[in-house]
């Protein structure tokens, strides 16, 4: 039977990011599907206080699309997206960086509807929460931390984390691209942050976000490194996939490597295109 690759996006992005990745497999002879998590795409809050000339304090107040979505909400919607899909034939989920919460969210809830998770350098909850994880050593040196200056608004009045993509500080625009897209051209990074939406959800789940080593534990997975992240450093990566073993060691990670900073192989995707493609069974 023909599979399905069902994308899930990260943290204000949406589906189009997967777009050249899609285009890639189906030019390969793949089938593919990228999701909008509830409150992005065309359903995800753009004010006029966004556009330009800004209006930072109004921005700052505007109501949020995705305040009160919940991490339940996220994993529900993309559990009806994949029942409808396996009708049709196997399931390959896949997730990049805040989308990995809620592949395990689903691999947790309906581990007989996936037939393999797939994560690209993306959140892997096992033995410690989103924040406990932030709170280690293997993330004090994410890039990230240096990007404060992008937050709009407070995220408890808003209900929602408020990021200002639009900014034209160079500073925090320099940040940025370390952060996001340091082995790619300056175009190519302006371009992605134009791709981006200001409002994220403030649930990351919890302990719900955590790997359960009786569903989510018995359904094949593959960990795709980013070699070049620093956002998600590679020490934190290799954390995720030596504990996720730990908890499952009949189930290991498959694990996979790209030579790609958090969002270059979105940018370039032929290299991950193949690795994905090789995950599709030949028989």
């Amino acid at each position: 039977m023909t599979h399905t690759f069902v994308f899930v996006h990260g943290s204000n992005s949406n589906s189009f990011a997967w777009g050249p990745l899609q285009r890639e497999l189906t030019l390969r002879g793949h089938r593919t599907l990228a999701v909008d998590l509830p409150g992005h795409g065309f359903s995800a809050g753009f004010s006029p206080a966004y556009q330009a000339p800004q209006d930072l304090a109004a921005l700052a107040a505007a109501p949020s699309t995705v305040a009160g979505v919940s991490f339940a909400d996220t994993v529900d919607h993309v559990v009806g997206v994949v029942r409808r899909v396996a009708e049709h034939g196997p399931v390959i989920l896949v997730g990049h960086s805040r989308g990995g919460l809620t592949l395990t969210g689903v691999g947790n809830a309906v581990p007989d509807l996936v037939d393999r998770l797939v994560y690209v350098s993306a959140w892997c909850c096992v033995d410690l929460t989103v924040g406990e994880y932030m709170a280690t050593p293997e993330y004090a040196t994410s890039a990230l931390n240096d990007t404060a200056g992008v937050l709009v608004g407070n995220p408890m009045e808003l209900g929602a984390l408020r990021m200002n993509w639009r900014t034209a500080d160079p500073t925090l625009l320099a940040a940025l691209k370390r952060a996001i897209l340091a082995d790619g051209t300056d175009q190519e990074f302006l371009a992605y942050l134009n791709t981006l939406e200001p409002d994220e959800s403030l649930d990351a789940g919890g302990s719900a976000s955590q790997a359960n080593a009786e569903t989510w534990g018995r359904v094949p997975r593959t960990y795709v490194r980013l070699t070049r992240d620093t956002s998600i450093p590679l020490a934190l990566q290799d954390r995720f996939i030596r504990e996720a073993d730990a908890l499952t060691p009949d189930n290991p990670f498959d694990v996979r490597s790209l030579d790609s900073g958090h969002v270059r192989f979105l940018i370039h995707p032929a290299e991950a295109a193949a690795v994905l493609a090789d995950l599709v069974p030949t028989s």
